[in-house]
């Protein structure tokens, strides 16, 4: 049994461990996931700038992804609407009815420029065995963008989760160039949905945004929806219009959906229903408003080891932002290294050239002496050459051919050397100021693709819709005193108008009281001294007798807290409650019992002289005397 328990231990342990690193958070480094990662490495090594069968794409892909053709073309048509990285042709479905892609035979895919620019340089990328040690793939890839905000993410793992909402581009690099500049920034989700957002409570990234789908309400009979909210489908907004349809919240006399490149979902409005009167019902009774709760799980690498960790929108820019500018320093120092060992070839083809030290070759009869010869004709030039002349060297001067020395151009190579040495300042001067040059890096970005992307969500603030406001109260609330049943089922006396989301406030003539739901069809009580809508700022007024000295009490209060359908009382015990009013002029007049010696018999009180007190409070006592009887006027 131990066996077995440690056997469990280990084996959840490592599955935990591989499901959060290895499928379903992102790391922050390039954003993505790995099967995300693995299709953009798949799509680098077949890239030749023609479309490929996103079919043969899966299949080259499950070379390094170990779970089947049918996630990597489900994540791949995601990736593809992000329309960010890669090119699409054919029906990769429709991010705004929800349609599906065609299957992955008929559709075709290809890098995109952006991605070509800014995702890939294998020189100083980490690559480790595949699954099956077969192949080699990317750590992650030397992304010079915040992909991670850009693309957003959402999955579920053993014990975390992560939602990460998309954000524009052009706005992550303009933050990541003030962050540079040691400036203030912030930056909001953007969706490719549109609509409105109120980030309010966005908590850089750990927080809520409410969202809106965008309504045109200039036709007082007709409401268009040009905009979704994040998250929603043009299918999810009319079967959700239709459920409060049938619910009674909305009244609709039609809905037509003519949704193609953009949303257009026009809804025709019942006879006597106006626009203004149905758009609060639309954003609280149907999908046109919603609440994304998000939260930043990512993967960071620490000391070689990967760990999960929570992290703000600003922390990401930020650590993009110093890793775009150890990419950009390592791709300068890689270049430099290029240039200098081409500068020293160049240098050593000029020398053995010009001063015809392939002459002394000649007559040499072993590889050995050839070679020497060799060196022996560069010594005279050692001022010339910035670097130790090697075996590799030589051998590279020896394959020169006859043909190419002949026509060997003395200005050409020397304008070459020059242009190479002319590059080689240019990159000292980067890396002597590599911040400056990462900002020029990113401001060439932004002017180039800043009309490619621009942000599509509107920012506003606004409180979401209150179901009971915006209910319809076409429901008549009845009351029979026959039979003490009250509801907008019964017959009997109306009150007042409600809807399904009412409160309202019963308060019995034994001093009880509660607040409950609009009924249809309850027993309250054959007397009912109080029936109406929950109104916390209401003074009600109460006249109560305590049946032990027969002294009477004035209570003021508001039904300001309460457990819905939990019964109080408003007098204390052995009290009876005489009457009841919400009339701040109200007066009452006692008549005491007559008694020896009792001159007063009578006296009147206005309720308003008495203080306004919480409702679990006594009672002010009028009178230390009996009463006979009590009139209110």
């Amino acid at each position: 049994m131990p066996f077995i328990q440690s056997l469990y231990n280990t084996n959840f342990l490592e599955y935990a461990s591989y499901v959060i690193k290895d499928r379903a958070i992102p790391h922050v480094d390039d954003g993505l996931k790995p099967v995300q990662r693995r299709i953009m490495h798949t799509l680098f090594r077949a890239d030749d700038g023609k479309f490929h069968k996103v079919a043969n794409i899966v299949g080259e892909c499950m070379k390094f992804h170990p779970h089947g053709d049918a996630s990597i073309g489900d994540a791949l048509v995601n990736l593809s609407n992000k329309d960010l990285f890669i090119d699409k042709q054919g029906n990769f479905g429709n991010i705004f009815t929800g349609d599906p892609a065609a299957a992955a035979r008929y559709i075709e895919c290809r890098l995109s420029p952006l991605a070509r620019e800014t995702m890939f340089n294998p020189e100083i990328t980490e690559f480790v065995d595949s699954y099956d040690g077969r192949n080699q793939e990317p750590v992650t890839l030397p992304a010079k963008l915040p992909v991670l905000l850009a693309l957003g993410a959402e999955g579920i793992a053993v014990g975390m989760s992560t939602k990460i909402l998309p954000h524009n581009l052009i706005e992550l690099l303009e933050a990541q160039t003030a962050y540079l500049r040691g400036e203030k920034f912030i930056v909001y989700p953007d969706f490719p949905t549109g609509g409105f957002a109120d980030i309010s409570e966005y908590g850089d990234g750990n927080g809520k945004v409410l969202l809106r789908a965008k309504l045109d309400t200039s036709d007082p009979k007709r409401i268009v929806i040009r905009e979704l909210p994040f998250g929603s489908t043009t299918e999810s907004i009319i079967a959700s219009m239709e459920t409060a349809t049938r619910r009674g919240k909305l009244k609709i006399a039609s809905i037509n959906d003519f949704t193609a490149e953009n949303v257009e979902i026009e809804i025709k409005l019942a006879r006597g229903i106006h626009t203004q009167d149905t758009v609060d019902a639309l954003y609280a009774f149907t999908d046109c408003e919603s609440s994304v709760t998000v939260h930043m799980t990512v993967i960071t690498t620490a000391d070689g080891v990967d760990k999960p960790v929570v992290m703000t929108a600003s922390q990401v820019v930020k650590h993009n932002s110093d890793r775009l500018v150890e990419i950009l320093k390592a791709e300068l120092k890689l270049e430099e290294q290029k240039l200098r060992d081409k500068l020293h070839a160049k240098t050593l083809e000029q020398i053995f050239i010009e001063n015809r030290v392939y002459k002394k070759i000649e007559e040499k009869t072993t590889v050995e002496t050839v070679v020497q010869a060799v060196l022996d004709g560069l010594e005279p030039f050692q001022s010339q050459i910035k670097r130790e002349v090697t075996k590799d060297d030589v051998d590279t001067l020896l394959k020169i051919p006859i043909r190419r020395i002949s026509l060997y151009d003395i200005n050409r190579a020397k304008k070459e050397m020059k242009e190479i040495a002319d590059r080689l300042k240019e990159i000292k001067k980067a890396l002597g100021a590599i911040i400056d040059y990462t900002i020029d890096f990113l401001e060439k970005i932004i002017e180039k693709y800043r009309p490619h992307y621009p942000r599509r969500t509107e920012l506003i603030s606004f409180k979401k819709v209150d179901v009971r406001e915006a209910a319809q109260r076409n429901l008549k609330l009845r009351y029979d005193k026959d039979t003490g049943y009250l509801g907008h089922e019964v017959n009997g006396n109306a009150l007042f108008d409600v809807s399904p989301y009412d409160r309202i406030l019963v308060i019995r003539k034994t001093g009880a009281y509660s607040v409950i739901d609009a009924p249809d069809k309850l027993f309250v009580d054959k007397g009912m001294l109080h029936c109406g809508l929950v109104d916390k700022d209401l003074v009600f007024s109460a006249i109560y007798r305590d049946e032990q000295t027969r002294f009477p009490y004035i209570k003021r209060f508001k039904v300001e807290q309460f457990i819905l359908n939990k019964g109080y009382t408003l007098v204390p015990e052995n009290c009876t409650l005489l009457r009841l009013t919400t009339d701040p002029e109200a007066a009452v007049t006692i008549e005491y019992k007559p008694k020896p010696r009792l001159k007063v018999l009578e006296e009147s009180f206005n309720v308003k002289d008495f203080l306004v007190k919480g409702i679990k409070a006594g009672g002010v006592r009028l009178a230390s005397k009996e009463m006979k009887s009590l009139r209110m006027s």
